[in-house]
């Protein structure tokens, strides 16, 4: 799960970790209050899932509270564009107003989680406000890298090497040090999966701040923590995703036009690089887990068809602890409550197969079976093309 900034400077601040003084706003009025109470130079910054948001116009500095209040109203219920959002853009439904700094240098710091090494690690360059896939690309020589053993915890020694390898002054170590411990402490207690400071700012009297800030959570780890999840914003979700979430489903929309309905993780990303190989490109990810009925592969099917770039949909399913008669049962009755106008192929193996498969040719409706999943992948890249 993602959140806004301004959210993750508030759990942030908890740990101890400094962030600029600054507030919410949802209208141009609120942005004036809030840029009056600050009494400095203001930054307006616009709220979505997205970086790249300075580029796009989406951060401008405000001299004075009336000059907020009309920037405010520039950026509120429009769309702003960035090379993360694609050409859709998200609407801009609320701003941080936060005041402005004098800053002597820009960095990055951030934690995630390093599957390879099965362990969080922090990352710090002295290239901040530049995207870190950028650097990595550029100048990967100028990423520190420090990973923590989940059984030891973050060590202080740790944070004074990323420190000193940043070229921070000696007197701006000991900072540094208490800076780093507490983002470690807000991003292991909230389960977060990543906690980025891009830039982390040396101010010119001295100081370290978090400048802009962006966290993830774990989803299965939300359970845990209800003040966090209440931070959902579904506004900034794309909405057949929502719609899947609540029936228990992992679905990700994706740019393709083959509709992909499979159960179990593994076997979704083998079916989803199949039908890149036979020259087709999918529309989504579905699970529909291991355990799934028949309601929830209906839901999922209507999920997908509700697509319009959807040309065509591939089931692949193997019937272990869900029956494959139960699967189809599902496909037939969500094809003939929606109406179904796509081609359907269909790739069952496992408990109840020939049942499934029976069931299928005897609906009436057009399925294609299919012998195996590379014949099914084939097909469905064929049929989506005509």
């Amino acid at each position: 799960m993602k959140i806004h900034e301004y959210q993750a400077k508030q759990i942030l601040a908890r740990f101890g970790v400094a962030v600029p003084r600054g507030e919410v706003a949802y209208t141009p009025e609120e942005a004036r209050s809030v840029a009056e109470r600050l009494g400095v130079t203001v930054v307006v910054k616009a709220q979505i899932h997205a970086g790249g948001r300075g580029k796009a116009g989406g951060i401008k500095v405000a001299q004075n509270p009336k000059d907020a209040e009309r920037l405010a109203d520039e950026m509120l219920g429009k769309k702003l564009v960035t090379a993360q959002t694609g050409p859709e853009g998200r609407v801009v439904r609320r701003v941080l107003v936060e005041e402005g700094l004098g800053i002597a240098r820009e960095l990055y710091l951030g934690i995630v989680i390093d599957r390879s090494r099965e362990r969080p690690v922090f990352m710090a360059s002295s290239e901040g406000g530049v995207e870190i896939e950028v650097v990595a690309a550029e100048h990967p020589e100028k990423i520190l890298k420090e990973h923590v053993d989940p059984a030891v915890g973050y060590q202080a020694f740790q944070a004074r090497k990323l420190a000193f390898g940043l070229g921070l002054d000696a007197a701006l170590v000991s900072e540094a040090t208490r800076f780093f411990s507490s983002l470690y402490r807000a991003f292991e207690a909230t389960d977060a999966s990543l906690a980025e400071i891009n830039p982390l700012v040396v101010t010119r009297d001295g100081h370290l701040l978090a400048l802009d800030a962006k966290m993830n959570f774990d989803d299965n780890a939300l359970y845990r923590h209800k003040d966090i999840r209440e931070m959902r914003d579904l506004d900034e979700e794309e909405p057949l995703e929502v719609k899947a979430s609540n029936y228990n489903l992992n679905y990700i929309r994706l740019d393709g036009n083959v509709g992909c309905m499979v159960n179990g993780a593994g076997l979704a990303m083998a079916t989803m690089d199949l039908t890149q190989y036979a020259g087709g490109r999918p529309a989504n990810f579905l699970d529909v887990g291991g355990g799934a009925n028949e309601e929830q592969v209906r839901r999922g099917f209507e999920i997908i068809l509700s697509d319009p770039n959807v040309r065509a949909v591939l089931i692949n399913i193997f019937g272990g602890i869900m029956r494959c008669d139960i699967v189809a049962s599902g496909v037939v009755a969500a094809a003939r409550s929606l109406g179904v106008k796509v081609p359907i192929v269909v790739r069952l193996e496992g408990t109840n197969v020939e049942l499934g498969q029976k069931i299928l040719r005897e609906s009436g409706l057009n399925f294609t079976v299919a012998a195996g999943m590379k014949d099914a992948a084939e097909k469905v890249v064929t049929l989506a093309r005509n």
